[in-house]
C-alpha cells in the first residue's frame, strides 16, 4: 500500500556495476625491484641474442662484449632525451610500456628504450666499428625481446655486493662535507642517483661502478691515498680510481669523479677542483683487506 501511494520512494536501488580489473601498466619499480641491486646481465640471453660474448655486470647496467660488437644494457634513466623517437616494435609488450628508438650516433650504434609506465626508461645499445645498422638494429631488437621476456617471467636477477665493496657504499655520504663547497658550491646539496650508486652535488658527482673498459692512458699520481688517473673530456675533468671488486676475480671496482666547468671546455683550474674533491672523498671509501 505505502509503494503504492509512494511509488517515487519505493524505486528499487541498482549496485553500480563492478569496474573490470583490467592489466596493471607495468612500471619500472614492479618489473626490476630494487634498481640498486638489479643484475642487469639476468635481462640479456647471451646464447640467444650474442653467443659468445662475454658479460660483465656492473652496479647499473651490463657489457657484453664479441669481437668489435659491444651490447649495453642500462642504465635507467628518468630525464627527457629529444633523441628519444616512438619506434613500432613488433614483439610483445606488457601493458603501459612502450619501445622507443634513439637516432643519437646511429652511424655506428642502435638504441632502444623501455620505458615503463611510470616514465623510467632502461636503455640497450649496440655498437660495433661496421656499417651495418640494419644489423646493429636486428640485434638491438633481440636484447628488447630478452630483456622483456626476463621481466615478464620473472627471471630478473640481483647482485651481491661483499664486504668492502664499494656497492655497498652510500655514495652522497662522501659529498656532504664542508671540504668540497669550493668545488660543489657551498649552497649545494647531495642528490642521490636514480640506482643509489652515484650522487650530484652542484658541480661535482661521483660514481661508483665496476670497470669495462681499459684505464685512462694518463700518468697516475696518488690523492687522497689512492692511486688516481686525472683526465679531460669535454666540460668535465674527471679523476679515477679502482680497487680489486669483491666477489668478481679479475675484475676491478670503479669511483669515478666529475667536475663540470660550466663556462667552456675544463682545463687547468677545473682539474685543480676535482683533485681537491678526489683528495676529500677517496679516503672514505672502504678498502678491501682494511678494517
Amino acid at each position: 500500500m505505502l509503494c503504492a501511494l509512494f511509488a517515487a520512494g519505493c524505486a528499487k536501488t541498482q549496485a553500480a556495476p563492478q569496474q573490470s580489473s583490467g592489466p596493471t601498466p607495468l612500471t619500472a619499480s614492479a618489473a626490476l625491484g630494487d634498481f640498486g641491486s638489479v643484475d642487469y646481465c639476468s635481462l640479456l640471453n647471451v646464447p640467444d641474442v650474442a653467443p659468445g660474448a662475454v658479460a660483465v655486470p656492473t652496479f647499473e647496467s651490463c657489457r657484453a662484449a664479441a669481437g668489435p660488437r659491444t651490447i649495453l644494457v642500462g642504465p635507467l634513466a628518468f630525464d627527457s632525451d629529444p633523441n628519444i623517437k616512438p619506434y613500432a616494435y613488433l614483439g610483445p609488450v606488457p601493458d603501459g610500456v612502450a619501445i622507443q628508438e634513439s637516432t643519437f650516433n646511429d652511424h655506428s650504434a642502435c638504441t632502444r628504450a623501455i620505458t615503463f609506465a611510470d616514465g623510467t626508461r632502461l636503455d640497450l645499445s649496440v655498437t660495433d666499428t661496421g656499417n651495418d645498422q640494419a644489423s646493429r638494429c636486428g640485434i638491438a631488437d633481440a636484447t628488447v625481446g630478452s630483456a622483456l621476456a626476463a621481466i615478464t617471467e620473472n627471471k630478473v636477477r640481483r647482485l651481491t655486493f661483499p664486504d668492502r665493496s664499494w656497492g655497498r657504499v652510500a655514495p652522497c655520504v662522501p659529498l656532504d662535507s664542508h671540504e668540497l663547497d669550493a668545488a660543489a658550491g657551498p649552497a649545494s646539496r647531495p642528490t642521490t642517483g636514480l640506482t643509489g650508486h652515484s650522487c650530484y652535488r652542484g658541480k661535482v658527482s661521483l660514481k661508483l661502478t665496476v670497470e669495462t673498459v681499459e684505464a685512462a692512458d694518463t700518468p697516475p699520481e696518488t690523492l687522497g691515498g689512492r692511486e688516481a688517473r686525472v683526465r679531460v673530456a669535454g666540460a668535465f675533468c674527471l679523476v679515477d680510481t679502482t680497487q680489486p671488486a669483491p666477489g668478481l676475480p679479475g675484475r676491478r671496482e670503479l669511483a669515478e669523479i666529475s667536475v663540470v666547468e660550466t663556462a667552456g671546455t675544463a682545463g687547468d683550474a677545473t682539474c685543480a677542483l676535482a683533485r681537491t674533491a678526489a683528495t676529500s672523498i677517496f679516503p672514505r671509501l672502504p678498502t678491501p683487506g682494511k678494517p
